[in-house]
């Protein structure tokens, strides 16, 4: 009886992320690189933030338990805010 040859893990391509501008309200597809993560106290402390590649502004948005999950599982960089 030989033992069983353990299968590889399915090959995985860079992680990116579904963001949308509301400024100039385009829709487009980021690397984990191009977000950051702010941790705060509270919820309304809590944020990621990013800079729309079509229109250039700076983009902040509320990211609530389920977004801080899928951003740092997804290696987007992380900063705990204090005070």
């Amino acid at each position: 009886m030989t033992a069983a040859a353990a299968c590889p893990p399915p090959a995985t391509g860079p992680v990116v992320f579904r963001a949308g501008c509301p400024h100039c309200r385009s829709s487009f597809e980021l690397a984990a690189a191009a977000l950051r993560l702010a941790i705060g106290a509270s919820a309304r402390t809590t944020f990621y933030s990013f800079t729309c590649p079509e229109c250039g502004e700076a983009v902040r948005k509320p990211a609530g338990e389920r977004i801080v999950e899928l951003l740092t599982g997804g290696g987007v960089r992380t900063m705990r805010l204090h005070g």
